[in-house]
């Protein structure tokens, strides 16, 4: 009797049909944070303010706590100064500007915001610049003042005569935008996630803007240490 023998069929390369399909997962919670390559890379334990954007999603009490920075460190601080700085650029009031660059130049928290806000604002002078933008006048002030971000924006804005309050809802909500786009990356969070927190923000945005432009000398600061600290 002959034995039956019995040839092991040889499977081909396995392709993306043939693989066992895994099951889905939760998008907004599985993905890894990035992996930052330079010196200064991100710490694995989330800081707070991560955890805080994190969790505004399905905690009512960390949003209200982003929409208090939003209010008391925004809104108070940087807005306010953008809004007096737009009106002195377009008037050329060169003592005005000079007061407003030093003020600009003395309330960041650290160091290291402070060469963030010159380079910053060093990068968008040449960028009008280049365009041809703004005039040469209002370069050769520029170049006379402590070089920041918002005294640069400010003049940006001047140079396409936007009215005030346009200006402020373009710049609010460029800095909503990044913040969520930060957060979406680096917590991480889920695209939906992000969408709902800018879609809260995005709510809120004229109630500060209406805070900033009513703020004075005075009452204009720029105050948040733990920010710094993180």
């Amino acid at each position: 009797m002959k034995a039956r023998h019995h040839t092991k069929k040889r499977s081909g390369p396995e392709t993306a049909r043939s693989r066992p399909i895994k099951s889905t997962v939760d998008t907004e919670t599985a993905a890894a944070p990035p992996r930052n390559q330079d010196s200064h890379a991100e710490p694995l334990v989330l800081p707070p303010w991560q955890a805080a954007v994190r969790n505004a999603v399905r905690d009512p009490e960390e949003l209200a706590r982003l929409l208090d920075q939003m209010q008391m460190t925004q809104a108070r601080g940087d807005w306010a100064l953008l809004a007096q700085a737009i009106v002195a650029w377009q008037s050329m009031d060169e003592a005005r500007l000079t007061e407003l660059a030093h003020w600009v130049s003395a309330t960041r928290e650290t160091a290291e915001l402070r060469l963030q806000s010159e380079q910053m604002g060093r990068s968008l002078d040449d960028w009008l610049r280049n365009l041809g933008a703004a005039s040469d006048s209002a370069l050769a002030l520029w170049s006379q003042m402590p070089p920041s971000y918002p005294m640069a924006q400010a003049l940006a804005y001047s140079v396409v005569d936007a009215p005030i309050e346009q200006a402020m809802q373009s710049c609010a909500f460029g800095w909503a935008e990044n913040m969520v786009q930060a957060a979406v990356k680096a917590v991480p969070l889920g695209q939906n996630a992000g969408q709902r927190i800018l879609q809260t923000l995005a709510q809120q945005l004229p109630l500060a803007i209406d805070h900033a432009l009513s703020i004075d000398d005075a009452s204009r600061q720029a105050f948040s240490p733990m920010l710094a600290i993180l």
